[in-house]
């Protein structure tokens, strides 16, 4: 009989929601438009940044630096140099036409070479082994290597291009000191080993023989399906007012059902919602995504992301029962559900990775529900984690259910008494 009852509370919530157009278009379309069109524009802003930026260019040195740093930021395959005076280079950067103008001095290469050979002519001297006459103190000015910025250039790119540019014009400095060396020894073969000593190997930490390779698809399917589970809080919510106000509710109770079972419907309902919602997620980044030119979503444990999903939606639905049950009008529950959500997703790093934000925040971000979602969804799809690595979020979750359904509950027998 009670099995009955529950179906009949489930049956009763399916209608609701089926004559409810606006709430299903937030469960179903608004989600699926946001993680097409976010994970579209970072994987534009990553292909943009890994192609090819326009440089504007001004070579009054015509020597081996010039050419060397052309070499070098051609070879790179991020960057296209283009000839301009630098009149035009300074007005063009300024109207954002290139990011970004790089200007090399005139006599940079001959002025570098003559200092480089005049302090080790000093040094060979020191020990004896050259000729006094030849070092007396010369005088070598600054040379300044300008580098014209976009005001709207971002502060990151900066410094990498700056300590990019350093580091050749280092590299060449330092050849021009051995070949200097060289030729003031008379020695026929170099005996100077000028290859780098010390490389950098990126590598991916991993705890089987596969090496884990994260992008954005997987990062965004996790953060917007967990946003699409945590928006049930708006129709779930106003739902809950529209049966208070127009007396449904208070029928409900004079009935011989159980709160409990009516409650039960609510849970099961959007619980359902939620895993349609993850599995369509799923299905958008499988067999979707690859038509716009995106990588397709790969996993390797479905029943462990399913549970993560599940647990993942009923503290969405607590928080949702909460908020229908202190809310007396939809003009209450609405705009605090859909503003509540977009808080947490927040701090929870939906919108902006935990690490980058400050560390206040990131005290914050770990008392978000939907932080506790993220992490475990990223420990699945990303770090290839088992139950253990993520029984901790999903406890913190079902705590969070179990908490928010009890308040609720408490709060409306109490309003009930009065």
């Amino acid at each position: 009989m009670m099995m009955y009852k529950l179906w009949q509370s489930v049956k009763k919530e399916m209608l609701l929601l089926s004559r409810d157009w606006g709430g299903l278009v937030i469960l179903f379309v608004m989600p699926l438009v946001l993680v097409i069109t976010v994970t579209l524009i970072q994987d534009s802003s990553f292909k943009a940044v890994s192609t090819r930026i326009e440089i504007a260019f001004v070579d009054n040195d015509k020597g081996e630096i010039s050419k060397t740093i052309v070499d070098n930021l051609s070879k790179s395959e991020s960057f296209v140099l283009v000839s301009v005076n630098e009149q035009e280079l300074q007005h063009l950067v300024f109207k954002g036409k290139y990011q970004m103008g790089i200007v090399i001095p005139e006599n940079l290469s001959s002025d570098l070479q003559n200092r480089v050979n005049h302090n080790v002519e000093k040094a060979i001297s020191a020990f004896g082994l050259g000729d006094d006459s030849n070092t007396e103190e010369n005088h070598f000015s600054t040379k300044e290597i300008k580098l014209y910025f976009d005001p709207a250039t971002h502060v990151s790119f900066k410094s990498g291009v700056q300590n990019a540019i350093d580091k050749i014009v280092t590299q060449i400095e330092n050849q021009s000191i051995y070949k200097a060396f060289q030729e003031q020894l008379s020695e026929e073969n170099s005996f100077f080993e000028q290859e780098s000593l010390i490389v950098f190997e990126e590598i991916l930490p991993t705890t089987n023989s596969e090496e884990p390779k994260p992008n954005s698809v997987q990062h965004n399917i996790a953060a917007w399906t967990l946003f699409a589970m945590f928006f049930i809080v708006v129709p779930l919510s106003v739902n809950m007012v529209k049966e208070k106000n127009q007396g449904t509710y208070v029928r409900l109770l004079t009935s011989p059902v159980s709160h409990l079972v009516f409650l039960g419907g609510k849970i099961i309902t959007y619980l359902i919602i939620c895993l349609l919602q993850f599995y369509v997620m799923l299905f958008i980044g499988k067999f979707i995504f690859p038509y716009f030119g995106l990588i397709a979503l790969e996993w390797t444990n479905l029943g462990l992301l399913t549970v993560v999903a599940l647990f993942s939606g009923l503290a969405a639905i607590g928080f949702g029962v909460l908020l229908g049950t202190y809310a007396e009008t939809q003009e209450q529950s609405a705009p605090f559900g859909a503003t509540s959500v977009i808080i947490l997703a927040a701090l929870g790093g939906v919108w902006v990775p935990v690490f980058a934000m400050p560390e206040i925040m990131q005290g914050f971000a770990k008392i978000s529900p939907m932080n506790w979602g993220l992490n475990a969804f990223y420990d699945v799809l990303l770090r290839q984690g088992g139950l253990s690595d993520v029984l901790t979020d999903i406890i913190l979750l079902f705590l969070f259910f179990a908490a928010t359904l009890t308040i609720s509950i408490i709060y409306d027998k109490k309003k009930r008494a009065v």
